[in-house]
């Protein structure tokens, strides 16, 4: 329940601080008093739109905050998934807006998106202003309604992922049908570009060798020649450098018993003697491998310019991005040859749980039939006893073309108020104040079936007055004996029945005009609904009707 409202610098209210009670509370007051200050005030805790404009003047910004009663609620999911501080009970909402129109939101001093704060809202507290008796023409409300009467909730939840699974089964349905009628008209083109790559039989290190092959043969005059003149002087059969250095070895090796570093010197000789014949050697078996080849050269050059062509084609960077584009050409071939066994398997896949949902949706709609009677019977009985003695009403339930996201129901509101008059929608046929008394028999209904901590009522009263306003207000003191309920009336045969009173008002000084809220004392309240009674010009008959209505002798 609400326990606590603080306003700053909001429109006309420069600070306002008031606790609210439970049960059953009236808010009174002149005509552009502020009452509908303080319903935006709490709107902006529901979510709804900051306006800078809203800031009063002079101010640099204004703050809404509300203290509520939680407990009870089953809201510490919620408050755990947002990661928000809960100590099972207080829960702290406040907004705030700056004069540029930007707001911050914030739930136990924790800041939290404008989205969660209205999740929140909902859950604290419902505002029935005159403009939501249009919601009786709104199917969404309507099937809201017959959810909260026939407490499905495992039904709806269970068909809620049902369709969810079958919309997503639709769009890959739909998706692998696009895909295979674009395949299918790509197929010759893919078989022929997997056509050149099988031809072209690639390896992976082909490319490398190839170009390395490439300079080789492009050079192999040159080569040649430099192997010949570097493997020259090791195969002459004189001065041969190979030939001096191994006869200095053996004169070393002569003198070594007399002379000790001509041992080590040998050694080291004789390493290089093996070193250089290992590099005649080699350089006589390149000499004999280098060979000019024009046709080699030829081949190599038109393989090289076919795996060119293929990676420009492909825009590959190389022979493995082509083996890797070979391999993706094969499965969306693979693919596109199977493509009517996968949507055979994907169509059944969506009519299988097109029939799951059904049946859910089937079940769904028995339980809203049964709740529709209920409501009809519940509405017909608090009806009469809101001075519509012929009353008929029913909510008409018909099927759907198609499933959607709230079941396969279209709901229509079908009423009359009087004798001989046939059944019509209500949103053409009711009028204000009968519009007025079956919404708060339906928020009465409602709130019996779903636990709504704080209800308010703005003009609920609209088109009725004396005894059915008395009626009215009976009907709310029913409703506070489960929530707490806050009523805005200009009538005083509801302002007092409320267990608490509340004026609001407006001041003006050297500074400006300001609203106020003010809690009434008793002797406070006589004259309020003694004001609200005679008008401008307080009578002592007025003050006398309005004990009489406070039932105070």
């Amino acid at each position: 329940m609400l326990q606590h409202l603080h306003i700053s610098n909001y429109a006309l209210i420069s600070r306002l601080d008031i606790d609210f009670s439970k049960g059953f509370s009236v808010i009174t007051g002149e005509t552009g008093a502020g009452k509908s200050i303080i319903l935006g005030a709490l709107g902006l805790l529901l979510g709804q739109r900051a306006d800078a404009k809203a800031i009063k003047t002079g101010a640099q910004k204004c703050c809404v905050e509300a203290t509520f009663d939680a407990g009870g609620l089953n809201l510490e999911t919620f408050f755990s998934e947002n990661d928000i501080d809960f100590d099972g009970h207080e829960c702290i909402v406040r907004r705030e807006v700056n004069t540029g129109g930007k707001s911050r939101a914030f739930i136990n001093d924790t800041p939290v998106p404008v989205a969660v704060l209205k999740e929140a809202g909902s859950h604290l507290i419902d505002i029935h202003s005159q403009h939501q008796n249009l919601l009786l023409n709104h199917e969404t409300f309507l099937l809201d309604t017959l959810d909260a009467v026939a407490r499905d909730a495992k039904e709806l939840d269970d068909y809620r992922h049902l369709y969810d699974d079958y919309r997503r089964a639709v769009a890959e349905w739909d998706e692998l049908k696009a895909k295979a009628e674009q395949s299918r008209n790509d197929e010759e083109f893919l078989r022929f570009q997997l056509q050149r790559l099988d031809e072209a039989d690639l390896h992976p290190s082909e490319q490398e060798e190839l170009e390395e092959e490439l300079e080789t043969l492009s050079h192999a005059e040159e080569i040649k020649e430099a192997l010949f003149r570097t493997s020259a002087p090791f195969s002459a059969e004189e001065n041969s450098p190979l030939a001096s250095l191994k006869a200095g070895c053996q004169s070393l090796r002569g003198i070594g018993h007399v002379f000790a570093p001509a041992e080590e010197l040998s050694e080291r000789l004789s390493s290089v003697c093996i070193e250089l014949e290992d590099i005649a050697a080699e350089l006589e078996r390149q000499q004999e491998r280098i060979e000019f080849n024009p046709e080699r050269l030829a081949y190599v050059d038109a393989r090289l310019g076919t795996i060119y062509d293929l990676e420009k084609k492909h825009h590959a960077a190389g022979i493995d991005e082509l083996l890797q584009t070979q391999e993706e050409l094969r499965d969306r071939l693979s693919t596109i040859e199977n493509l009517d066994e996968l949507l055979a398997a994907k169509e059944k896949t969506a009519g299988e749980l097109l029939a799951r949902l059904t049946r859910a949706g089937e079940a769904l709609t028995a339980a809203r039939k049964k709740a529709a009677a209920e409501i009809a019977d519940s509405l017909t009985q608090q009806l009469q006893h809101l001075g519509m003695p012929a009353v008929r009403l029913s909510l008409q339930i018909d099927t759907k073309d198609r499933p959607e996201a709230s079941g396969m129901d279209a709901v229509t509101f079908l009423f009359s108020a009087n004798k001989n008059v046939a059944l019509q929608n209500v949103a053409q046929i009711a009028s204000g104040g009968e519009i007025a008394r079956l919404m708060l028999s339906l928020k009465a209904l409602i709130s019996r079936c779903r636990h709504l901590p704080t209800i308010i009522f703005d003009e609920i009263d609209t088109g009725v007055s004396g005894t059915m306003a008395e009626k009215m207000a009976n009907v709310m003191q029913q409703m506070a004996c489960n929530c707490q309920v806050i009523c805005i009336t200009h009538l005083p045969q509801i302002a007092a029945l409320g267990t608490t009173h509340y004026r609001v008002y407006k001041q003006e000084d050297e500074t400006g005009t300001t609203s106020h809220i003010d809690r009434l004392t008793p002797d406070e309240r006589i004259r309020e609904i003694a004001n609200m009674l005679s008008g401008a010009e307080m009578t002592e008959a007025a003050i006398n009707n309005a004990k009489s209505l406070l039932k105070i002798h």
